[in-house]
Parts: structure tokens; sequence; C-alpha cells
């Protein structure tokens, strides 16, 4: 009886200290990006010409939105002659036809649109760039998901930063058109300022591997050779690579200031097979690369910082149990005196620290990017909410 009652304590607290070291994680990003300079980079010089670029835009089932995004992108100030456009197109629906269509619209215009469809879907996304990039013109690979309306001077503002060898991709914020829709959007859109601003812009301002998000940015051919290409056995696609090239020797280039206008899911369906998504692929990725980086020639801190934020997501699960075991936890508690006083006093430290962590998160994402931040502070509320709706959702993907 004795040693089951030790062994669930370990389990608890064993638990607990996950979550803690989490929560102490992100207490340490908010006092990191206090450290850094929150300006942008800029680019050490100019190319002399235009570089060719390619910008590859992976689609499925969105006929509603690829015209829209077919016109972002013609619209981008280059010339047309250094500007290649791929529309990967892995549709089962009539978008093939809708997308069809106005490609053939844009190429009459003189625009160089090639509509790359693909009946086998192997690999997914990291598939369909795999593929598209082997009969790419451009050695910068732009990328954007269909919900994405990308302005016009994107370019302009990216490109000079691959004057550097050492670049490996650049990657903008996302900005939302949406956010406005209702209370899930908003919040949604806190969570992310939080993502964009302190985690983006501390890890890269820092000099450490951060993540490219998938859409928003561009990539350097050479780094994803150099990394050995696109790897479709995580969900997490991006991730993979950032970290894969970060370890072969290049580095990315975060750009706060300059945004990528997105739309967030408005129903609740869409933002649980999402965040169910991105908990799965990186813990996966977690899976996947801690040998290799921590087998690497990567400095200490990085390493650490690359655990970190990989392993980030097995606060979930780790929440859940500690849920399940709570009560007999408590009734094993109530037998062990001042022993008992001393674990419950470091409960109340560990939620104290949950708490203050997870607002002042947002509270200072919200204030550094928003004039009117005392206004969405009422959005603050969301979270507490969100998250525990979506734990046994996010614990799902990361047990997955």
């Amino acid at each position: 009886m004795l040693f089951a009652q030790s062994l669930l304590l370990t389990i608890y607290y064993a638990l607990l200290g996950v979550v803690a070291a989490v929560m102490l994680y992100r207490g340490f990003l908010i006092v990191r990006y206090f450290m850094h300079p929150k300006d942008d980079p800029a680019p050490d010089r100019r190319f002399p010409e235009e570089p060719v670029v390619t910008v590859q835009l992976p689609i499925f089932n969105e006929k509603f939105v690829v015209e829209r995004l077919l016109d972002a992108v013609c619209a981008f100030d280059w010339p047309r002659d250094k500007l290649e456009i791929q529309l990967l197109d892995d549709s089962t629906d009539d978008t093939v036809e809708v997308a069809s269509a106005k490609v053939a619209a844009l190429r009459e215009q003189g625009y160089d649109v090639r509509h790359i469809h693909r009946t086998d879907r192997s690999g997914y996304k990291a598939g369909a760039l795999r593929e598209a990039m082997s009969v790419a013109r451009g050695d910068l690979l732009a990328v954007f998901d269909a919900d994405f309306v990308p302005k016009p001077d994107f370019l302009r503002q990216t490109v000079d930063f691959f004057t550097d060898a050492e670049v490996g991709f650049v990657q903008t914020r996302w900005s939302y058109l949406n956010r406005g829709y209702g209370v899930l959007t908003q919040g949604m859109g806190m969570l992310m300022d939080g993502h964009f601003t302190l985690e983006q812009v501390t890890r890269s301002r820092g000099g450490y591997i951060f993540n490219f998000n998938g859409t928003g940015g561009i990539w350097r051919r050479q780094a994803i050779e150099a990394a050995g290409g696109w790897d479709d056995d995580t969900i997490c696609e991006d991730t993979d690579l950032s970290y894969r090239t970060g370890m072969a020797g290049y580095r990315g280039i975060y750009l706060r200031n300059v945004e990528s206008p997105s739309e967030l899911p408005v129903q609740i369906t869409a933002l649980k097979s999402q965040q169910h998504r991105w908990a799965k692929g990186l813990t996966e990725c977690f899976i996947k690369l801690m040998p290799r980086l921590w087998a690497s020639d990567l400095p200490l801190r990085k390493k650490l910082e690359g655990t970190a934020h990989l392993g980030a997501n097995l606060a979930f699960p780790a929440s859940l149990f500690m849920t399940i075991i709570g009560l007999p936890v408590m009734l094993v508690r109530l037998g062990m005196g001042s022993a008992g006083t001393l674990a419950l006093a470091v409960d109340s430290m560990v939620f104290l620290l949950v708490f203050v962590t997870q607002i002042g998160f947002y509270v200072v994402a919200t204030r550094e990017l928003h004039d009117d931040w005392v206004r969405r502070m009422r959005y603050l509320p969301f979270f507490p909410v969100l998250g525990v709706g979506l734990a046994i959702n996010n614990a799902r993907g990361v047990l997955e």
C-alpha cells in the first residue's frame, strides 16, 4: 500500500515538474524579449539586380480563395521575367477547374504561372513542395498557403536578406483579415500574437533556431538541399526543415514588422483540427530531432532552447494525467500531516506560476503589437476556457 502511494505521488510530481518547466520557459521568453532589440534587422546589402523568385502556392480544395491568392502574388512589385508562380494543386473537387481557368487567364496576361495538379497526394504538402522544387526556376522559393493575401511589396522587404549566404529562410509575421469576426477569432489572434511576438522574436534575435511557419516566408533552395530536402515523416514539415537547416549551418531571419495577411479559423471544429495537428506535428519533430540536435556541434544553449521549444506540448498530456490522478493524490496527502501541507504549497506555487506566465505572456505580446492593447484585454478569459477545452484534443495529438 505504501509503495502504491509513493508511486502515485512520484508520477504526480514528475508531471507537475513537466508543467512547471514549460511555464518557467515561457516566463524566460518574456524576460528574454526585453533583452534583445525589438526592431527588425536590415539586410547587409542589396542585390544589384532582382534575382529570380519562384512563388509556391500549395492548395487542397480551396475553390473560394484560390483566385484571390493568385491575384495577390501576381500583384507583387517584381519584374515579370524574374517571377515564377507554381500553383501546387492537390485538390479533389472542382477547385481544379477554377484554378485551371484562372491560371490560363493570367498566362494570357503575360504572367509565368504553372498549374501543377497531382492526383497522387503522396507526402501531402511536403511532397508537393519537394516535387515542385525540382522544376522551379528560382533559387529563392516563397511559400503561401491558400488563406493568405500577401502585400505587393512582400518581395521587396524580404529578398535582400539572402545577400547573406548564411541565411536559409526569411519568415514574416502573420496578421489576420478576419480578426474582428467574433470572440473566437479575437482570442486566436491574441494567441498567435504571443507566438509571433515573443517566441519568434526572442529566438531569432538571440541567434537560436526558430521555426519557419509553413507560409508567409521565403526559402533558399541550397539550404533546403543541404538539409536533405522536404521530409513528409512529420506533420510539421516546416519545423522539421527549419531545425535541419539550422544544424546544416544556415540561419533564419524573422521580420516582425513585415505582415503577411491571412485568415483565422472561424469554427471551433477547424480550430481543434489545427491545434491537434500542431501539437502532434511538433511532438513528432521532438522525437525525430532530439537525437540529431544533441549529437550536433551546436552550442549547449541552442540545444536546450530547441528541447524546450519542441517539447513544449508535453505539458498537455502531463496536465491531463495530473487531473485524472488528482483526486487520489489529494486523498493520499490528507494523511501526510505537515508533509501534505508542504505538498499543497508546492501545488499552489505551480498554479501561481502558470497563471502569471500565461497572463503575462499575452499581455506583453498584445501591448507590443497594438495601440489599443488595454481594450483587447477583455479577451484574456479566452485562454483558460480554450486551454481546458483543448486539453484532451491536444494531449491526444501529442500521444499520437
